[in-house]
Formats: structure tokens, C-alpha cells, sequence
């Protein structure tokens, strides 16, 4: 399973889930997805947030993976706390073998959180000082979807890809 939160987002003067992304989360998007296809991480369904930083995050990452996997606007993700987000993922198909959720902070973060064992290792040190935009959190489910249960995940992996944005942003 592997949770994304979105990339660097513009605060123009509109609701919050029509934030655009900044030039930097432009850059960044893609370095997630190309971080995604070099550590083998390939997801086989995407569940997205409908704002509309989290679809373009998504939609500039996922050229970079070298796969197509469905994708999921699910409103549920937008807005919805770590325990309404583990909802979500229990309810995904049981054929699903790797997950991607893209979504916000700070909810991304608790969920990890949530999930993550207790297991101390480098990447939950990570999760619990910061989950930066573009940060990408991996974690192992030994169990079926439906089963996911907190504490129950190990958290394998903690990235922050960087892209370059032009004009040195």
C-alpha cells in the first residue's frame, strides 16, 4: 500500500479543493511518480481525492510509472479523517494487490500513523517529524483489505522526491 500526499499547491484566491498546484508541485509530481517506477512500487488501483491538487498530482505522476491502473475520485478522501480514510481502504477489491491513496495532509499522515506498527525504524521517525507535499509513505499489509485494522502495517518506506521546476523554483 502506499499513501501520497499531494504536491506543492498554490494558494490562489478560490475554495480550497480547487487549489491548483504551485510550479513547484508541478516539478515534484512527476519525481513521485518516477520514485514510484524506480523502487518497483506499482500500484494496480489509485484512490484520489477529488480536489483538484490531488488529481493533478496524479496526473502528472503516473506517466512516470510505466503503468496504467485505475483510478478511483473518491469524495470520501477529501476532508475525511485517518479512521474515515482506513474505511475507504477496507472496502477496495480483494484483488487489489498494491493500493495508492493520493490525499492531504494532515489526514495522509495520521493515517500512516494509524496503520503503521509499532516498529520503531528511520521512515515512522520521518512520518511523525514531517509529511512534506509529494511525500510518498510504503507500508506492507499482511492482511486482506477488508481485515486492515490499526497497527497492523509496516512501514517499509518514507520518500520525498523533488522535481526541478523551471525557473529555479
Amino acid at each position: 500500500m502506499v499513501v501520497l500526499r499531494h504536491a506543492k499547491a498554490a494558494w490562489p484566491d478560490v475554495p480550497d479543493e480547487d487549489r491548483p498546484l504551485a510550479p513547484r508541485g508541478e516539478a515534484d509530481a512527476p519525481a513521485a511518480g518516477r520514485w514510484l517506477r524506480e523502487h518497483g512500487v506499482l500500484p494496480d488501483l489509485v484512490v484520489c481525492s477529488p480536489a483538484r491538487r490531488t488529481r493533478q498530482t496524479w496526473d502528472l505522476a503516473q506517466p512516470e510509472l510505466g503503468a496504467d491502473p485505475r483510478v478511483v475520485l473518491d469524495p470520501r478522501a477529501y476532508g475525511a479523517d485517518a479512521e474515515d480514510l482506513l474505511g475507504v481502504l477496507r472496502e477496495l477489491p480483494a484483488g487489489t494487490r498494491t493500493a495508492l491513496l493520493v490525499g492531504h495532509r494532515p489526514e495522509v499522515r495520521d493515517l500512516v500513523l494509524l496503520l503503521a506498527d509499532e516498529r520503531e525504524s528511520e521512515p515512522l521517525a520521518r512520518v511523525r517529524e514531517k509529511y512534506p507535499t509529494s511525500g510518498i509513505a510504503v507500508l506492507r499489509v499482511p492482511t486482506g483489505w477488508a481485515a486492515l485494522a490499526p497497527a497492523t502495517a509496516e512501514l517499509t518506506a518514507f520518500a520525498v522526491p523533488r522535481g526541478t521546476a523551471a525557473g529555479g523554483d
